[in-house]
């Protein structure tokens, strides 16, 4: 089934009901800011896994962590067709949305457990658990999207949405920073007081809390969308919903292969998702490991690149509604391909694109050198195209589907971002080993931007409609 208009049955919501929807953004992005990529992350790589002497292991705390994200993003990509079919047939979101978030709260609460030393399966069993139910959640949440606005305006809806999410990401991570994170030499926080309850860094209590804090925040901010954002859909019994559900699936998967179209767009979309992935995984420590960076810096980074990627976001809204989300998604890969390309030329004694040489004098104070001036400079552009690229993605896909077939093929938009997103970080892991350069490991980023541009370039605009040119 081809829909003719997507997005034409869609029944405008009010103004309360549709900030409820974007506050889930807000709700979930400090799981992704603060545990996984800036602090309990680093806290577990660097200094909760201990070798057989007692001391941090990092190496085996690197190897754990991705095998975790790896398993992780196996179960989304396996799963997430499955459960986005049966809930167009069981009917409402909200159900689904509420179920997974007591799995994320369960997992993020168990993470105030892991002390140095703690059991690295449960403590990865628990983070695995939230990571995949906050996945889920996603999926649910971006499904009710061509249901509460007209098409017009997904693309604004969209990118406020995101600009949000990097705003309460950006929040708590200050929070963080400022009030409960020690620094390993003076045990004082950023503004120079003692963490707040007595949290111990020594022990790991400052990073360790961000998992509490995170399941708090997403409890109190995801309850306006359960109170006031309309829930479309007639509910069928759960036996009949996943029959239903395992036969719609398999139906969409034989639709694909007749809208090509819709297929293009959610190729080129797994390829530059690799990438956007792999940077994300992969930029901060490879900052840390080429000037040193400790968690305040990468904390200050993180800052950085939240509050850029919120202006990115309310410009990315503003141009998608203007030149519609096609072009906002090719002109922020554009911006990715630069800014990692010049990421990978930055360094101590490197050329920027072979134009000069950068200094390696250091003039005290945070990002001190010429070359971490440059590399933030080009995290700046990082962040601004991030936000967009995801948010302008989504309202794509939203466009191109009806609103009573977004569950099965917002499930398949999410199978498109994990299905490989072990491909880009395994090709910097390879290459990196190979030739014993990591700048010559993350260039292979680039080969993903490159390749999901030049897909998406023919891919026409809505998905369902025939080629056009961007």
């Amino acid at each position: 089934m081809t829909p003719s208009s997507p997005g034409a049955h869609a029944q405008p919501t009010d103004r309360k009901g549709i900030w409820s929807w974007m506050l889930f953004d807000w709700a979930a992005q400090p799981f992704f800011t603060v545990v996984t990529t800036f602090i309990f992350g680093p806290y577990f790589i660097s200094r909760m896994v201990l070798d057989a002497n007692g001391n941090p292991d990092p190496v085996a705390g690197q190897a754990a962590w991705g095998y975790a994200i790896a398993i992780g993003g196996l179960v989304m990509a396996v799963l997430a067709p499955v459960l986005g079919s049966i809930a167009d047939q069981s009917g409402p979101r909200k159900t689904w949305i509420a179920a997974f978030a007591v799995l994320k709260i369960v997992g993020l609460l168990c993470l105030w457990s892991a002390a140095p030393g703690s059991s690295v399966f449960w403590i990865l069993l628990a983070y695995t658990v939230a990571a995949v139910a906050a996945e889920f959640s996603i999926v649910f949440n971006d499904s009710m999207l061509p249901s509460l606005v007209r098409n017009e305006k997904i693309g604004a809806v969209s990118n406020t949405a995101f600009g949000l999410g990097y705003l309460g990401g950006m929040l708590v991570l200050i929070m963080v920073l400022t009030l409960l994170a020690g620094s390993a030499a003076t045990g004082k926080t950023l503004i120079g007081i003692e963490p707040l309850f007595g949290l111990s860094p020594a022990s790991g209590e400052d990073a360790r809390v961000t998992g509490p804090l995170s399941a708090l925040w997403y409890l109190v901010f995801i309850l306006p969308m359960f109170l006031f954002t309309p829930d479309l859909g007639t509910r069928r019994p759960m036996g009949e919903a996943v029959r239903l559900g395992f036969s719609e699936m398999r139906q969409t998967l034989g639709e694909l292969r007749r809208r090509a179209g819709l297929m293009r767009f959610l190729i080129a979309r797994m390829l530059y998702q690799d990438g956007i992935g792999a940077m994300l995984a992969l930029g901060g420590g490879f900052a840390a490991g080429m000037f040193g960076w400790s968690i305040i810096e990468l904390g200050i980074y993180g800052i950085i690149l939240n509050i850029t990627a919120i202006g990115g976001s309310v410009w990315g809204g503003r141009m998608d509604t203007k030149r519609g989300s096609k072009r906002v998604v090719i002109g922020t890969i554009v911006a990715l391909l630069v800014a990692t390309l010049g990421i990978i030329s930055t360094g101590p004694g490197f050329t920027l694109f072979g134009l000069w040489t950068f200094a390696t004098t250091d003039t005290g104070g945070l990002f001190a050198t010429g070359a971490e001036k440059a590399y933030v400079a080009f995290g700046l552009l990082v962040g601004l195209a991030f936000g967009p690229v995801q948010a302008s993605s989504r309202a794509y896909m939203a466009r191109s589907v009806a609103a009573d077939e977004s569950g099965r093929y917002f499930g398949i938009y999410a199978l498109a971002g994990r299905a490989t997103s072990f491909l880009a970080p395994l090709s910097v892991a390879l290459v990196t080993d190979w030739t014993g350069s990591a700048r010559a490991g993350m260039a292979m980023i680039l080969l993903f931007f490159a390749a999901g541009l030049y897909v998406l370039l023919s891919t026409p605009y809505p998905a369902h409609r025939p080629a056009t040119r961007p």
